[in-house]
């Protein structure tokens, strides 16, 4: 189970490892937590009237084609978009948003969804949401909160037959090793990094790198995870920056998707290679 805040964010975030697995034969449930109503528009030739005017059933319509495309069933929370605040100070949240509701009650529907889908592996975002954005960071609270409700039976006992998913990992899409690998190929090719900038600007931020606990390689499948995104055509511009290093470029460079192992149940040595290392072979000793 992935557990996501938007629709596009299943396909820039994991996808590819999520890809990897449903070609194996693993069931893959994306949980969207919002509608994405508040998203920007990035696609320049779709900054529309009429596209914002529907913008809540064209991401629905993305979200189905991204889903279709990676393989995986998808579910909706149910959450209204927070957008993400701008300004000095920040403006507050929009009322009734996903940023502003109560973890406890925000993640019953989530752990009706655990014990009904039984996954084995969970993944969500970091304590920081990945990134700074209210949905984010309440996609974490409430991703853990189910997490640790959903095998116990004196929580949210309405909602079904307890279940205990036995691994919990949050995605980390970005470490400076791997930015400074794909800068360092595109400059060895003779092209122009566009990750120059984000360098300049990195002392400013946080390394994550140390956290990762597990590398999945899925090098294979970088090509569907792009075709995802690219479903998601007002959230991404097909011309814009994650298109900009050559595939098999970025095959070569940084073959994997990397996750930090927040908690689990079951023995796996570290580093790994698998997001199921320790259940599979528990699994095959029962």
């Amino acid at each position: 189970m992935a557990v996501h805040a938007h629709p596009d964010d299943e396909s820039s975030k994991g996808a590819a490892t999520t890809a990897k697995y449903v070609a194996e034969g693993v069931d893959v449930l994306v949980v969207t937590c919002t509608g994405g109503e508040r998203g920007s528009v990035l696609n320049p030739k779709l900054d529309r009237p009429e596209v914002w005017a529907d913008i809540a059933n064209i991401r629905r319509g993305e979200m189905d084609a991204a889903r279709a495309i990676l393989g995986v069933d998808q579910a909706w929370l149910g959450f209204v978009d927070s957008g993400l605040p701008e300004g000095d100070p920040l403006p507050p949240l929009p009322e009734g948003c996903f940023g502003l509701q109560d973890v406890e009650v925000a993640a019953g529907p989530l752990v009706r969804l655990m014990r009904q889908f039984r996954p084995h592996v969970v993944t969500t975002y970091d304590e920081e949401g990945g990134y700074p954005h209210p949905d984010h960071i309440m996609c974490h609270r409430v991703s853990v909160a189910a997490f640790e409700a959903a095998g116990d039976p004196a929580r949210y006992p309405e909602l079904g037959e307890p279940w205990q998913p036995l691994k919990l990992y949050y995605d980390i899409g970005f470490s400076k090793a791997k930015i400074m690998a794909l800068h360092e190929a595109m400059l060895a090719a003779g092209l122009d990094s566009p990750y120059d900038e984000w360098l300049k600007r990195w002392e400013e931020r946080p390394d994550k790198g140390p956290r990762i606990t597990t590398r999945v390689e899925c090098a294979e499948y970088f090509p569907v995870r792009d075709d995802a995104l690219r479903a998601h055509a007002t959230q991404v511009d097909p011309d814009g920056f994650w298109f900009h290093v050559p595939m098999e470029l970025q095959q070569r460079a940084w073959p994997t998707e990397d996750f930090q192992l927040a908690k689990s149940l079951v023995d796996s040595p570290l580093p790994e290679s698998d997001l199921f290392a320790g259940i599979r072979e528990t699994t095959r000793a029962r």
